[in-house]
């Protein structure tokens, strides 16, 4: 147990769902079945209404889905009557405003709206048992440094550990377009710093395919990583394929991908973050992504 790990926290979080795997405990999520499960943004998937919408994702063989943060009361209990009607999980909330409202402007009053929101998530997802809320740390720009990024936002994150800690929902950081955490090493570093298992990663496979190879972080992360994003797999996307002939192609290695999956012991969501689209379409999705997760290149 680290350091400034309060004992009944401890207890606490490693029965959340979607707990952390590498801490020394073992959360439902990981010892049920041992299988990496499968879901889809709720951007994803059509239909018109919430019900629709969960029903698609269910013949589309998706287990789960991720809403964004949800602001009304009758929409949350929309989101509860489609998912207990579909069989379909609400797994994670992705926190909608920390890109309007980023977690390090300079001024407090765009800070406040921001945690608001991230409060609003965290309650969204344990009235849903989502058990997760997706979480974008902050924004390097040019008024903002990112020395004050990593600081700010560390600050804010831990004044929502007591609420997240309540609610036991997991705070998950996740790895995207914000010049900030560019190094795997350094997320991770990042990550234990906060001291806290209501506080862990959210990769996502697709932000770091330019610049890296997401097998490497995956391995790197480790057991913090408690919910994946998985993009730049689904029909029509414009890299080339990864030819393992020819390590300079700049498509994924999916083998690679699902094998340090595998190797890290994760067992929790893998979610689609792709385009939206029809039916049959969301079918083709699913298709490829069972491929993934059984080991190989989807196209």
């Amino acid at each position: 147990m680290k350091a400034g790990l309060n004992r009944r926290e401890f207890l606490l979080a490693s029965s959340a769902p979607g707990a952390l795997l590498g801490a020394g405990v073992s959360p439902r999520v990981a010892a049920a079945a041992g299988k990496v499960k499968k879901g889809a943004c709720i951007g994803v998937l059509p239909g018109t209404t919430v019900a629709e919408k969960f029903e698609a994702a269910a013949r589309a063989g998706f287990e789960g889905v991720e809403p964004n943060t949800i602001n009304v009361p009758e929409e949350v209990r929309q989101y509860r009557d489609a998912s207990e009607k579909s069989g379909v999980k609400v797994h994670s909330i992705m926190n909608s405003d920390h890109w309007r409202y980023s977690l390090t402007d300079s001024d407090p009053e765009v800070v406040k709206k921001c945690v608001a929101g991230i409060q609003t998530s965290l309650r969204n997802a344990h009235d849903l048992g989502a058990g997760t809320v997706l979480l974008v740390p902050g924004i390097v720009t040019p008024d903002v440094s990112y020395a004050e990024v990593y600081r700010r936002s560390q600050e804010q994150i831990r004044k929502l550990i007591p609420l997240a800690a309540e609610l036991r929902v997991i705070i998950a950081v996740e790895n995207v377009s914000n010049r900030f955490l560019l190094s795997p090493l350094e997320f991770a570093r990042y990550i234990d710093e906060l001291q806290s298992p209501w506080v862990k990663a959210y990769f996502d496979i697709g932000n770091v395919v330019s610049s890296a190879y997401p097998q490497d972080w995956i391995r790197s992360l480790g057991g913090r990583i408690v919910r994946v994003h998985i993009k730049r797999f689904e029909p029509g996307v414009d890299h080339p394929k990864f030819d393992a002939k020819d390590r300079r192609t700049q498509g994924v290695d999916w083998p690679a991908v699902q094998k340090a999956i595998s190797d890290i012991g994760y067992e929790g969501w893998v979610t689609a973050e792709v385009r939206g689209g029809d039916e049959s379409y969301i079918k083709e999705v699913s298709a490829r992504l069972d491929k993934i997760l059984s080991g190989q290149q989807p196209v």
